[in-house]
């Protein structure tokens, strides 16, 4: 094993990202208010897991023999998940969006050639976030064949597809809508979210482009 010397360094330091999604439909701005706390406290969590990581590493105690940083470098990838999941979550929404992606669009075309249909894959796609349990339903572009894939993930950490590009991100705990809706009404609240999918984002998200953000959210805030 090679030996060196214990070398201080500073982590990277996160920055809470702000959203302006007052007035989306079916979505209240009271349920928006409170699901943005908690994803400040993902943030919170992650720069202090950061910083006490690199605290031991820098003081030579990084060792698959110490419980203490095994354990915090494990308990990393929910909170950095949960931090990041969350950012595409509320960047996809906007007030008085379209109720589908524009016919002639790159990504219609895309969901088209990868599902059949864009009913087809948003069927799909409600079914999976339908389902019990409790976590985050993605839709993915595969980079080696940029096919569409929708997936479900456990938490924030268990499925997901390395190296997967996160086009649409649903959040399907029950925090993402208790406020509005009961446990059992889960379908309302997943009918509510698509009609504030901003379609825009999600085609510049597949295409790789940028451009101007609705007009519900600030241009901090994207996935």
């Amino acid at each position: 094993m090679h030996t060196y010397a214990p070398r201080t360094f500073a982590p990277k330091v996160y920055a809470e990202r702000t959203f302006a999604l007052q007035g989306l439909d079916g979505i209240s701005d009271a349920q928006i208010e409170e699901h943005l706390m908690l994803y400040a406290g993902y943030v919170r969590q992650v720069n202090l897991l950061n910083e006490e990581i690199a605290a031991m590493t820098g003081r030579g105690q990084a060792a698959v023999r110490n419980p203490e940083f095994t354990d915090l470098v494990h308990h990393l990838g929910f909170e950095y998940n949960g931090m990041i999941l969350h950012e595409y979550y509320f960047s996809s929404l906007c007030p008085a969006a379209g109720p589908r992606p524009p016919v002639a669009s790159a990504l219609a075309t895309a969901l088209a050639e990868s599902f059949g249909s864009v009913e087809q894959w948003r069927a799909a796609f409600q079914a999976i976030g339908e389902t019990r349990g409790v976590g985050w339903v993605v839709l993915f572009q595969e980079p080696a064949t940029d096919r569409l894939t929708n997936h479900w993930i456990t938490l924030h950490h268990d499925g997901v597809p390395v190296g997967f590009k996160p086009l649409l991100v649903m959040d399907v705990w029950e925090h993402a809508f208790a406020r509005d809706y009961k446990a059992t009404e889960r379908g309302k609240y997943i009918e509510a979210f698509f009609r504030n999918v901003d379609w825009p984002v999600i085609e510049r998200r597949l295409v790789g482009s940028r451009g101007p953000v609705c007009r519900g959210a600030t241009s901090g805030g994207g996935g």
